[in-house]
């Protein structure tokens, strides 16, 4: 015995009606024991492991189907497959079930499935009456056979006993016989009569009944009989369409005849199944598993085929980036390799992984990074739906390709640049596909799905690689649609309230949208590379001009933007935010949006709300020393209320531990005014920010208790007046309005 040929797959169905592949091994008939009977055994090929252990029951009905299939059932709701490489092992495999049970190895079944609720009244009807009596396939029957298959679809026993019949008298193709009598007569009754036969057929669920109807010289007729549904008036078409209108495209001769049939067969079978056959109702869903199956299996077996066949696949790859190939060509070969990984999803985890390696070692991304910048949109479009499956498949082998590239070529050609272009020119109104780029992108970007098992120095590596050769690729738009933020300055008093650099053009803003959408993602999950890069650009003040936007989508992009860095509480972040008086398009912005109660305002106050929850005192200290008065009319919230209270608890306690400082130095340093970490932008304070970071002890009783006992009014009034008697004047707000 040969290992090919007992080598298999181990198939179960799911819950939603789908193969899951179980592993691959070596099946074995041996009497086991424990089971007490003759069972199939099956070792895993990588360890050795168990894959299967299953007693051939008696009772059990196996089912071989393709030739290289053998399908049962154990327990309830519990279906298996073995799916072997070689017809000889299955028919081994086959032999030995039916020399168990006592069976011809001829037929395609074992056994009739019977459930409990038939099987007290199958023993009372008489042995007789289990056979199904099959009318003469005659034109003037018709109706009798239509009545026939469709009463029995309720009882398994009976459609067992059906599809037993249909095969051993070889009805299936009398029947096709007929229609094509009643075509040429334009007998419309028995066209009607025929339709229904053909479909009640397909839904006996039968993979032995589907191998002779989808078989070459059969399946134009079963899909003829399909287009004369009773319901219409006129009948369908489907056979012109499949004939005509559907063209099969061979970008490279396909040699393998077993194959091309296998790819029509499935093309067709995939259209019964899509178009022709009507929605299975809920009492119908499950009576067309087997189909599904059918059609899954034969995917398998295309993909399988097609990477076995190297040569064909290194012509597909050499054509594809030849630039003498022709435009149409190009096109038909990036729609096959689109379909080739589309056809690549049926195949379970592991026979995707070693699909893609197989794509990966003829260099399908050196071809992507060609094709995907060209000028034809449906190329474009191929090629992405084609990343998107790499890019799902395997981040890291899509980094490991593109950190290569620089040492080859220049950055505008990078594949990740090529990717960044297309989604800045995506000519989509609507931009549904820089949206699907930027969900690649951000894929790609994501630390999550870098492996530290498998190469500790991806991460490292790979944002160091995106942030030097692509990042300012990803914000150009960005930083030219704000140049001129500076010169807004000089504009007249009340003029700031729409930028004219802002990007009113709503396509403009919504890639704006989109780019800081995945800016924003970075800040989150990216910590030193994206810091220095807002730091080095004076990105975050750019990106506040956009405040300003007539677009609100756009202007809460900015606000969130800003709101993932505060929520950082990264001392260097907030330092470079006072520095910059970041804060003063985010308060003109509140100011503007006036009495307006919506999202704008409900996102500005939270980002405020959140500063004074979180006791981020830097921050605390900067908003108040200059823009407290502009804020202080704001009372239907207490957030800026609730920034003073805890403004002035930290100069309380600021004033105490100076005192006690200086009465335990004799009072040398009582004359030390107690500064806020930024009086103003100016100012980095970089001492002060230490002492506020690491508070005593004490300051964090004081801090809880303010967060739910604000002063109130008065006390505030009376705090601020003996403020003014204690201390030096203060720097008033700078708002340019």
């Amino acid at each position: 015995m040969s290992d090919t040929r007992r080598r298999v797959k181990v198939y179960t169905l799911n819950e939603d009606r789908q193969w899951d592949d179980r592993g691959t091994g070596h099946v074995s008939s041996t009497f086991v024991e424990r089971l007490k009977g003759i069972s199939l055994l099956v070792r895993a090929e990588s360890d050795g492991s168990l894959l299967l252990e299953s007693k051939i029951s008696p009772n059990t009905a196996y089912q071989k189907q393709q030739d290289t299939l053998i399908v049962w059932s154990e327990a309830d709701n519990y279906d298996l497959a073995l799916s072997f490489q070689e017809k000889a092992g299955c028919d081994e495999i086959w032999e030995k079930i039916c020399q168990v049970q006592g069976k011809d190895p001829a037929l395609d079944i074992t056994q009739d499935p019977i459930d409990e609720s038939e099987e007290e009244r199958f023993e009372e009807i008489p042995e007789t009456s289990h056979l199904v009596e099959l009318p003469p396939c005659e034109l003037s029957r018709l109706e009798e056979i239509a009545d026939l298959v469709t009463s029995v679809l309720s009882s398994p026993i009976r459609r067992e006993k059906l599809a037993l019949a249909l095969m051993s008298e070889g009805y299936i193709k009398k029947l096709l016989g007929l229609f094509r009598v009643c075509e040429d007569l334009d007998n419309r009754e028995g066209l009607h009569h025929l339709y229904e036969i053909v479909r009640g057929v397909l839904f006996l669920n039968k993979a032995a009944l589907f191998e002779v109807m989808f078989s070459d010289d059969c399946i134009m007729d079963v899909v003829g009989c399909l287009e004369y549904d009773p319901a219409l008036v006129q009948p369908k078409r489907h056979r012109e369409f499949l004939t005509k209108t559907a063209k099969f495209k061979e970008v490279i001769p396909i040699t393998d005849s077993e194959l091309r049939q296998k790819i029509h067969q499935t093309y067709r079978v995939q259209y019964i199944q899509d178009i022709i056959l009507p929605t299975p109702s809920v009492f119908e869903e499950n009576f067309l598993s087997t189909l599904t199956s059918f059609i899954f299996f034969n995917k398998v077996e295309i993909v399988s085929m097609l990477q076995e066949d190297e040569k064909f696949l290194t012509e597909v790859f050499a054509q594809l980036t030849d630039e003498a190939t022709e435009d149409s060509k190009r096109r038909e070969l990036v729609n096959f390799v689109k379909e080739f990984c589309a056809f690549s999803q049926t195949l379970q985890p592991q026979n995707r992984d070693a699909f893609f390696k197989t794509l990966a070692n003829l260099g399908i991304l050196p071809a992507l990074e060609i094709v995907m910048g060209m000028d034809d949109l449906q190329v474009r479009a191929a090629a992405t739906d084609i990343f998107s499956y790499l890019v799902e498949f395997s981040p890291s082998m899509v980094r490991e390709f593109v950190m290569q590239e620089p040492q080859q070529t220049d950055d505008d050609v990078l594949l990740i640049n090529v990717v960044i272009k297309q989604m800045i020119c995506d000519s989509d109104p609507e931009l549904g596909g820089a949206v699907q780029l930027m969900g690649l992108l951000r894929t790609l970007i994501d630390p999550e799905n870098m492996l530290a098992s498998t190469n500790k120095t991806e991460k490292t590596e790979f944002l160091s690689f995106f942030y030097k050769y692509c990042m300012h690729v990803l914000t150009a738009p960005l930083l030219a649609n704000t140049a001129h933020e500076k010169n807004s300055k000089d504009l007249q008093e009340g003029s700031t309230k729409i930028n004219p650099v802002c990007p009113d053009n709503f396509q403009t803003a919504q890639l704006l949208a989109l780019i800081l959408e995945l800016l924003t993602f970075c800040v989150e999950h990216h910590t030193y590379h994206i810091k220095t890069y807002i730091m080095n650009k004076d990105l975050l003040r750019r990106v506040l001009v956009l405040m300003n936007s007539k677009h609100t989508f756009l202007a809460l992009c900015a606000l969130r933007f800003m709101r993932r860095i505060i929520g950082l509480k990264d001392e260097y972040y907030n330092r470079y935010i006072i520095k910059g008086n970041l804060f003063e398009p985010v308060i003109n912005a509140l100011l503007d949006n006036g009495t307006r109660y919506n999202l704008l305002n409900s996102a500005i106050i939270e980002l405020f709300e959140f500063i004074k929850v979180e006791d981020i005192k830097s921050l605390i200290a900067h908003i108040v020393d200059n823009f407290y008065k502009a804020l202080e009319s704001i009372e239907y919230v207490q957030t800026f209320k609730g920034l003073k209270g805890r403004y002035e608890q930290e100069k309380d306690r600021q004033r105490a531990a100076n005192g006690a400082n200086g009465a335990n130095n004799n009072g040398k340093a009582a004359v030390i005014p107690p500064a806020s970490p930024a009086l103003t932008p100016n100012n980095s304070s970089t001492s002060s920010v230490k002492t506020v970071a690491l508070p005593a002890t004490p300051v964090v009783k004081t801090a809880m208790v303010g967060l739910v006992d604000y002063p109130d009014d008065e006390d505030e009034e009376e705090e601020e007046e003996e403020e003014e008697e204690e201390q030096s004047p203060r720097k008033r707000p700078r708002l340019s309005s």
